[in-house]
């Protein structure tokens, strides 16, 4: 006889959250599978830490329910913190302490006393890289460094599920790259990671991905579902000096046009038909005056996805 299989470890049922006359989080259902890498994406304002604090305890939702390693929300806060690990976004350590020292404190904190917390410690400094910087100082470790000691002391009392509210705004792109091979090989040893970012890339290494966009949960799937889905068609990337305004203008009246966005210093044009051949769109262009584009095939990111699904999106501050 099949072993039934495990619950959901994080089950959200029409969860919400208003502040007054603002609804921050508003009627937001799914589930995280154990032993998943979840991410929860959206610009500040979307409503992701407002979320984060519901799941974890730290804030009672107005309605909706939630269930969060097997313990009831808002009634089993209590339990459901001592079961979870919780990293900040806002760095919470001391930094007057040694490595060493702040790991020591917070075993304390979670209760953990002698030959137990000696071993979790050592573990947690192995984990994280930190073994042969026990003694340094926090305020002197660099911020992709202090990035792993933080995530090292939510790891100490050996929570099953973690969640990571925007791990590693302000961190540089090699500390980033580190710290997401960290929490792979942590789900590899079979911790759920729930995460929070607004760097669209760092969702590719996601399971599935859920998009906030002004307190709505408004698409969710795996990374490639999700551009199949949200960005179908060709996608080409126009160099050059172009605006937006100008490339519309120049396309006007062109049929398979389906959508054109800034990315980075180039234009993502996303068409069908004809136009999906580079040559085609540089004689459409050029019919329009606009010569020397350069138009390459490129494959669609899950930046494009939040784009399409974010137009029109006006919120700027984060709860």
């Amino acid at each position: 006889m099949a072993e039934p299989a495990a619950a959901p470890i994080i089950e959200v049922q029409d969860l919400t959250r208003r502040f007054g006359d603002f609804v921050a989080v508003d009627a937001v259902s799914f589930r995280v599978e154990r032993g998943e890498i979840f991410g929860y994406l959206g610009a500040n304002g979307a409503g992701k830490s407002t979320t984060i604090r519901m799941l974890c305890g730290l804030l009672a939702p107005t309605s909706g329910s939630a269930r969060v390693a097997g313990f009831e929300l808002p009634d089993q806060a209590v339990r459901v913190k001592s079961s979870i690990g919780y990293m900040s976004q806002r760095f919470s350590l001391y930094t007057d302490l040694e490595v060493a020292e702040n790991l020591s404190f917070f075993a304390g904190a979670y209760g953990l006393r002698g030959a137990r917390r000696r071993q979790r410690i050592d573990y947690a400094l192995e984990v994280a890289g930190l073994t042969d910087r026990r003694r340094a100082l926090t305020r002197d470790l660099p911020g992709g460094i202090r990035q792993r000691l933080a995530l090292a002391s939510a790891l100490l009392h050996e929570p099953t599920l973690i969640f990571l509210d925007e791990p590693t705004a302000g961190v540089d792109p090699a500390s980033r790259r580190s710290f997401w091979r960290l929490i792979r090989q942590l789900v590899r040893e079979g911790t759920t990671v729930f995460v929070t970012t607004h760097h669209l890339d760092e969702a590719e290494y996601c399971g599935r991905v859920g998009l906030m966009v002004d307190g709505h949960l408004t698409a969710l799937d795996t990374p490639a579902a999700l551009k199949r889905t949200h960005v179908p068609g060709t996608m080409l990337a126009i160099g050059g000096d172009l605006s937006v305004p100008a490339l519309r203008s120049a396309l006007a009246g062109q049929d398979g046009v389906l959508d054109i966005q800034p990315f980075g210093r180039a234009l993502h044009v996303r068409v069908r038909g004809p136009l999906s051949d580079p040559d085609a769109m540089a004689r459409a262009l050029e019919r329009a005056g606009i010569t020397g584009a350069d138009i390459t095939p490129t494959e669609p990111t899950l930046e494009d996805v939040f784009l399409t699904l974010a137009a029109g999106s006006t919120r700027q501050n984060e709860l």
